[in-house]
């Protein structure tokens, strides 16, 4: 996996930031062009906080020392003093939280004995705090480097987190590939994650994971600015004021740079590592997979291929939608829509959220969105709306579980407030966020659930003792009032919603730059960030632009591979995280050998029934 090395050589300068005190240490790093002309760009990069920790010895860096059979377990590992976590509890808890977040472990699923590896790979962590220009605030970068890193054959696999998750967000997809192949990874948390802030306590995560106080420790991740007496939680995604999705490329450049400078501190004798003599490969999967394609259209030869699964991305492409357009959309209109539609998984149970969305079809009706004299009418307009609008029947179906669970609501409140650079106590249509107890009644945060934070929040409430506060709840459609301003941010004029549709246009993605190899991989069946609203808008306008752009569409899989332990949806869906890997496989052939990249598939897959184990023949990967 070694990049070609030619005759001349050129000086790529990097300065080196660290520390509160900015100790600043000037290397000049040598690196080797490539005979096709590749040149390393002189950059100035600035890490805060630098940590170095070893995992060996009944621990490792795939799994904390955890291995597939305890990752299973649904219960995470517990800490000894649960209001006084140690680092390391933290962090074995946050590698659980990650891989149960994203990946099908059930026995029948295939991971680890059909794909996937979950292998004991011990090495060494180096984290870090970076800035792109202008942020207010910083992100989370964090690498692996195993004791099996090959220097010969110099390999970094670059990821960002799925969703909001936090550094670990995606170990699952990029560790498990690219660690058990000697490969050194690189996290970025792009600017969200689970660093909170408790408001009432004034304390939040340091860069161990550990709480301390706002006054007390000089390395919190995230302080948020507040007024005096504020209360509740905060946290980066939604109140940063730095609206992170519009510099999503730049977190994962800057984690790739962080990688270089770790493998020089890992293996000097190898130094230096620069992008002209190691390769960096991108992955990501939903929000990462958009970041992925984000840094794909970066200036400079960094970058040597990218796998992007189940993308949310933003483009110039015909049928692109903004992500915060269809979630508005569907908060709206979808619970309505699916009591017109048969045959929907559970959960949710359909007994139980009936009654909700019957009540949600006769808002709608009374606010004008739909037409029709009794439910069945309203629920068969609210659907052909949506049809109208682009919806497969295949994502409405998929899109129950966001709608039962009121997924919707809580995005749109997030990112709301994230495009519109809106700070603590200022998110527009009366959204904030708090810890709240199984009546949902707002209260302030125990200390053991604000130690838990770090480790199992997803960086999106609710979760973690966490709940989504709405000022605007009222009988008889309780979410309606919230739900009907969040939309007119999109569709509104007011200076809110100006704000909003700024933030959402600063994330547009361009093409990728030419030459690059790009895989994109995207469930047909996903209703969460549905394939015709992403990906295949993004395939089209880079191919308009002249970009070779492959395109993987796979059948009966949609969003959210963890859902396959359910076992309706086990015995409906495919997990995604296996053409992932395999789109890896395919790129890294092609960067060894020069083997042809794979073609465009339609992949007819086939189901499994439900209780059976999944087998190749299902998955009908390309070969």
């Amino acid at each position: 996996m070694r990049k070609p090395i030619a005759v001349s050589r050129r000086v790529a300068s990097r300065i080196i930031v660290y520390g509160a005190g900015s100790l600043a240490l000037a290397a000049i790093l040598a690196g080797c062009a490539s005979g096709a002309g590749r040149m390393a760009a002189t950059e100035k990069t600035m890490f805060e906080h630098p940590r170095s920790t070893t995992h060996r010895d009944g621990d490792d860096l795939l799994s904390g020392g955890l291995g597939l059979d305890s990752l299973r377990l649904m219960v995470p590992p517990a800490f000894a003093e649960a209001a006084a976590p140690t680092a390391g509890e933290l962090r074995r808890r946050a590698i659980w939280s990650s891989w149960r977040g994203i990946a099908d472990l059930t026995p029948t699923g295939g991971y680890g004995s059909l794909y996937g590896s979950v292998a004991s790979v011990p090495g060494r962590e180096f984290s870090a705090y970076a800035r792109v220009p202008g942020a207010v605030h910083p992100h989370r970068v964090l690498v692996q480097v195993p004791d099996a890193f090959d220097a010969a054959k110099r390999c970094v696999v670059v990821t960002a987190s799925s969703g909001s998750r936090g550094i670990y967000g995606s170990i699952s997809v990029a560790g498990a590939w690219g660690l058990p192949r000697g490969c050194a990874v690189a996290y970025t948390d792009k600017g969200a994650g689970s660093d909170y802030f408790d408001l009432d306590a004034r304390a939040g995560a340091a860069a161990d994971g550990r709480v301390s106080g706002a006054g007390e420790a000089a390395d919190l991740a995230f302080v948020p600015e507040a007024a005096e007496g504020a209360s509740g939680v905060a946290f980066k995604h939604a109140h940063s004021k730095d609206n992170p999705e519009a510099d999503w490329g730049l977190h994962v450049k800057q984690a790739a740079e962080f990688a270089l400078h770790a493998l020089d501190e890992a293996l000097p004798a190898a130094a230096p590592f620069t992008f002209t003599n190691t390769r960096v490969i991108a992955v990501g999967i939903s929000n990462g997979g958009g970041a992925v394609l984000r840094a794909a259209e970066l200036e400079g030869d960094w970058l040597d291929a990218v796998v992007a699964g189940e993308p949310s991305v933003y483009s110039n492409g015909a049928g692109s939608r903004a992500l915060y357009d269809y979630t508005t959309e569907a908060a709206l209109l979808m619970p309505c829509a699916l009591l017109h539609m048969q045959d929907l998984p559970q959960p949710p149970v359909t007994a139980q959220v009936a009654p909700f969305w019957t009540a949600r079809c006769a808002s709608l009706k009374a606010a004008g969105l739909v037409t029709g004299d009794d439910t069945a009418a309203q629920a068969r307009s609210a659907y052909d709306t949506m049809r109208s609008a682009g919806w497969t029947d295949a994502a409405l179906r998929a899109g129950a579980l966001s709608a039962g669970f009121d997924l919707w609501r809580a995005v749109a409140a997030t990112y709301a407030s994230a495009y519109g650079r809106h700070g603590v106590g200022e998110g527009p249509c009366g959204f904030s966020f708090s810890a709240q107890g199984t009546d949902m009644v707002s209260r302030a945060a125990t200390a053991a659930e604000r130690a838990a934070w770090w480790s199992d929040a997803s960086g999106i409430p609710p979760g973690a003792g966490v709940g989504l506060v709405d000022a605007g709840i009222a009988p008889p459609d309780l979410t309606l009032a919230g739900l009907q301003c969040l939309r007119a941010l999109w569709t509104g004029d007011g200076e809110d919603a100006v704000r909003v549709r700024d933030g959402i246009a600063a994330t547009r993605a361009a093409p990728p730059r030419a030459g690059l190899p790009v895989i994109v991989v995207h469930g047909a069946d996903d209703g969460l960030i549905p394939m015709a609203f992403s990906s295949a808008p993004y395939v089209a306008n880079a191919r308009a632009a002249g970009r070779d752009v492959r395109f993987w569409q796979v059948r009966n899989a949609q969003h959210f591979d963890a859902f396959l332990m359910l076992p309706d949806y086990g015995s409906r869906y495919l997990p995604l995280l296996p053409y992932v890997y395999a789109a890896l496989d395919r790129v890294s052939e092609h960067l060894d050998s020069g083997a042809a990249l794979p073609a465009d598939a339609d992949i007819e897959t086939r189901v499994r029934p439900s209780g059976t184990a999944l087998e190749a023949a299902h998955l009908a990967i390309p070969r």
